[in-house]
């Protein structure tokens, strides 16, 4: 139980709400297209992976999104007690059996921001758990977007980048081939990569650990039950198998006499 709470424990002075938002509807979000995605590693089953995703869940993304289907007291599956998901996770007034739900209503949302960030109750069903980790690791600085953030997997998203001091600040670079046909720098293959140019408090592989562990929890957040489902599944397929000689042998003995 130690170990559980000390993944958990994280001090409020380190909460950076998210001030991001997602503009447009889900048809204009899906029309993104051509990126190559990187696969999550995510493992549903990892129930320290999921205490860690919630706290970053709760940390970064609650003041802004909520997850209105999902109840506080469902992450006593988690391994975690009323205590601790009171004293880490809720900083709020909301009591343990409350939805999570923000406090800034659609109306406000609409008028601030242009659109209502969207719930991210079932986002991963929705986006995929490659897209979203892939999408929480591709933010690059663009001077040219309102929000002074772009994105490469989502290009011209509304969303900032919600993560920046952990992860830092990348740029765009476009360098284009030496050699190519006619004047120098004419004809040649631009190619365009990515670089750091304020690192972050984490490294890139502690990064991307935390961005996996909080896909791993909005996956979760999807389907609680998945896991158990699954189990289950799992067992009444068991189960038929073992039936089937049981019911072979009794179906011939009911049509031996049968010709």
């Amino acid at each position: 139980m130690k170990k559980l709470i000390a993944t958990l424990l994280l001090p409020a002075a380190t909460f950076v709400a998210l001030p991001a938002f997602l503009l447009g509807s889900p048809a204009a979000m899906a029309s993104e297209g051509g990126v190559r995605l990187d696969t999550a590693p995510i493992k549903p089953t990892d129930v320290i992976s999921l205490q860690r995703g919630a706290r970053t869940f709760a940390n970064y993304c609650l003041n802004c999104h909520s997850a209105s289907l999902m109840r506080w007291n469902r992450l006593e599956e988690l391994g975690l007690n009323e205590s601790q998901i009171s004293d880490n996770l809720i900083f709020t007034g909301d009591k343990i059996g409350d939805l999570m739900n923000v406090a800034m209503t659609k109306k406000d949302a609409r008028k601030w921001f242009g659109a209502a960030p969207p719930d991210l109750s079932v986002i991963a069903r929705a986006r995929g758990a490659d897209w979203l980790y892939s999408y929480l690791r591709s933010f690059y600085r663009d001077p040219a977007r309102p929000t002074g953030w772009n994105n490469t997997v989502f290009e011209n998203v509304g969303m900032p980048n919600p993560l920046w001091q952990l992860q830092g600040e990348r740029v765009r670079v476009e360098e284009k081939a030496k050699g190519g046909e006619g004047k120098e720098g004419h004809g040649g293959a631009t190619t365009v990569k990515y670089e750091m140019v304020k690192p972050g408090s984490l490294t890139t592989v502690q990064y991307d650990a935390m961005v996996a562990d909080l896909v791993n929890f909005l996956v979760y957040m999807g389907e609680p039950a998945a896991t158990t489902r699954k189990q289950i599944g799992i067992f009444v397929l068991l189960y038929l198998l073992a039936m089937l000689p049981l019911v072979y042998l009794l179906k011939r003995e009911f049509w031996k006499d049968v010709h």
